[in-house]
């Protein structure tokens, strides 16, 4: 099969590791690169041996011939790019969140479908190695009916160094880490019936919200607890994982840190390393995350090739409603039914 021609529309932070996690992969071809900065545009084209580069994304879509767009951009212009590329008919790879509110985010995946476009989200937390592993496992029925689990992500971590603009998102950590847990929540428990949320605003610095609390009653009767934080104050500094507990009517699964994955049953406790796959361009203290884009990349791509992809658009909108439902909740602190 022929390449699948693409452009990257956002060359921050996060471009280093996409843009790089594609080149793991055959089949795809990097054409063109987009920044409303065209200094930076150019200094990722020359760091990854792209040509062309634009600070009009008018100008790009009109000039290269794209099967498809990938989109890494501010959460605000993720609208207004997907409906560009919606309306050439180009195919649509976007960054999380969708969107900054729940009516864009509908907007966007009702363009898609109107035009006949496959529209993607670049959800990446669910296919990282620890959680996949943990997902065969609860899968396998070893601690048999799940019935209560906890996600954590709590850190130190400077995220505002590496990502300065979420100190000025009026939503902060619901949008930025919360659609990554409660999409985790949905990837291991499917749907949820209801849920109520708590947030709250530690960092004087920022304009949003750093600390989440979410309880989550799932389809399926499973009590989900998901806290999130960047105001944590912890031993360690180094980027964390998504830490998960999950009990079930025969035993418990518990992912702790340091990627090991301990199955209890009656019969005692065995731990499991679940390590993520290590390439010479990830940055250590994201690992478990970096390495997590090729395996996203890789569903993506099988999705743009007509085969089955989890993260499609109509499929995020699902934590979307979640995430827009838990700002509800905090707002009138109430139960929210969905």
């Amino acid at each position: 099969m022929r390449n699948l021609r693409f452009a990257v529309f956002g060359t921050g932070f996060w471009a280093n590791y996409q843009i790089a996690a594609w080149q793991e992969l055959e089949g795809v071809e990097l054409v063109a690169l987009y920044n409303r900065t065209r200094s930076k545009a150019e200094a990722m084209g020359q760091k990854f041996g792209i040509e062309r580069v634009y600070d009009n994304a008018d100008d790009l879509l009109a000039n290269e011939e794209l099967d498809f767009i990938d989109i890494i951009t501010d959460v605000d212009t993720h609208a207004v790019l997907v409906e560009k590329a919606a309306a050439k008919g180009i195919h649509v790879i976007c960054q999380k969140p969708m969107a900054a509110d729940f009516p864009t985010a509908q907007r966007m995946v009702a363009a898609c479908q109107r035009a006949g476009v496959k529209f993607f989200i670049h959800e990446n937390f669910r296919w990282q190695a620890p959680i996949r592993r943990l997902k065969e496992v609860l899968d396998s029925g070893v601690i048999g009916e799940a019935f209560k689990a906890r996600l954590t992500f709590c850190t130190a971590f400077p995220v505002f160094d590496n990502q300065p603009f979420l100190a000025e998102l009026d939503q902060l950590i619901l949008t930025d880490l919360g659609s990554h847990l409660l999409d985790i929540g949905r990837f291991l428990f499917g749907e949820a019936q209801s849920l109520y949320c708590q947030t709250a605003r530690i960092n004087p610095a920022i304009k949003g919200e750093d600390v989440a609390s979410v309880f989550l009653k799932m389809r399926n009767g499973v009590q989900c607890y998901v806290e999130i934080s960047f105001a944590s104050i912890l031993e360690k500094e180094a980027f964390p994982q998504t830490l998960i507990l999950v009990e079930g009517s025969e035993g418990s699964l518990h992912l702790t840190t340091d990627f090991i994955l301990n199955i209890t049953t009656r019969s005692g406790t065995r731990p499991v390393e679940c390590k993520p796959k290590m390439y010479d361009w990830l940055n250590p203290d994201y690992a478990v995350v970096h390495s997590s884009i090729v395996d996203c990349n890789r569903d993506l791509l099988n999705g743009l090739r007509g085969g089955k992809s989890e993260t499609t658009g109509e499929d995020n909108f699902e934590t979307v409603r979640l995430v827009h439902a838990c700002y509800e909740s905090a707002g009138r602190n109430a139960v929210i039914t969905l």
